[in-house]
């Protein structure tokens, strides 16, 4: 619970306001699991498409993209997901994830469901560009490693090599997130706004930076 409202609700209002945001014609709802189920579910039910386990994930494997190493990030997004190729081949899939940090993951993804049968792919992602560091505990890249600070929508797009890509808007994750209730939600990520003053990581000597990462 935050301000009173299930994390539940709010990420499935996310996913219904994202298809009013960004509709496109297609045959499935694919969830990123487990990070964008919940959202799939709301998009599913907002835009009446079917809603598939297109991925299935192992459970056994944790985050990718806090891991140190690229090497290791690209190596556990191999281990962590399995597409279902008789779900996907011959499909337009709208794939449904949570962020996008460094692209590098989404890359993989989309690659893996367009090498599954997949005709096209329709990345949708259920939060704004994340443009900024957290430093408030989020174990975030510096600015120059998240990829949406440095590329356009559509470079991004053209990046992670997805048909389309587009992102919830801030004052629909707001609304979907309060639904007209009074909230404080941290938005730093997304506008560079901080509620506190700082100093940057990228501004310390670079050994600093590297150790702290």
């Amino acid at each position: 619970m935050i301000f009173g409202r299930p994390v539940q609700a709010s990420r499935e209002a996310m996913g219904r306001q994202l298809a009013r945001e960004t509709a496109v014609d297609a045959d499935l709802v694919v969830p990123v699991p487990d990070s964008g189920v919940t959202a799939a579910i709301g998009y599913a039910a907002e835009s009446g498409l079917p809603f598939r386990f297109g991925l299935i994930r192992n459970h056994y494997v944790g985050r990718t993209f806090i891991e140190p190493e690229q090497r290791v990030r690209d190596f556990g997004v191999k281990l962590k997901l399995n597409p279902v190729h008789s779900m996907l081949v011959g499909k337009r899939v709208i794939l449904i994830d949570d962020s996008i940090v460094r692209g590098t993951t989404s890359r993989k993804i989309v690659r893996m469901v367009r090498d599954a049968g997949a005709t096209e792919v329709h990345l949708r992602i259920s939060c704004p560009p994340t443009i900024s560091p957290c430093y408030y505990g989020v174990d975030t890249p510096v600015k120059s490693q998240l990829i949406a600070a440095n590329k356009t929508i559509d470079e991004i797009r053209d990046y992670i090599g997805a048909d389309s890509l587009a992102y919830l808007s801030l004052p629909g994750l707001l609304e979907a997130c309060s639904e007209g209730e009074h909230t404080t939600y941290c938005t730093s990520c997304y506008t560079g706004k901080y509620p506190t003053d700082f100093i940057p990581l990228e501004a310390l000597q670079p050994a600093v930076v590297e150790k702290k990462i």
